[in-house]
């Protein structure tokens, strides 16, 4: 499984995005210091329910804290942008 479909894996059984979009830009990073020890960079755009009524910073715990071990071990550099689904009307 590689490290997108890990992190996919991870954020759709914690938090049930209605879309989640995972891009690895380690790439972009290539002798960054970051990047020295393995680790990725990514850009995560994710909507879920599970936002709802949160601030930005709680947003961004949920996300880390679905991740887990995972920005320990894979993932150095995360740019997140969490949103609640809009609402009709």
């Amino acid at each position: 499984m590689t490290r997108v479909e890990q992190i996919r894996a991870a954020l759709q059984q914690a938090l049930d995005p209605q879309l989640l979009e995972v891009e690895d830009d380690s790439h972009r990073h290539a002798g960054h210091e970051g990047a020295r020890d393995g680790r990725g960079h990514f850009n995560l755009h994710i909507v879920s329910a599970a936002f709802e009524g949160k601030l930005p910073l709680a947003r961004h715990r949920a996300v880390y804290a679905a991740l887990g071990t995972l920005m320990d071990t894979d993932i150095h550099a995360l740019s997140i942008r969490a949103e609640a689904p809009a609402k009709n009307g």
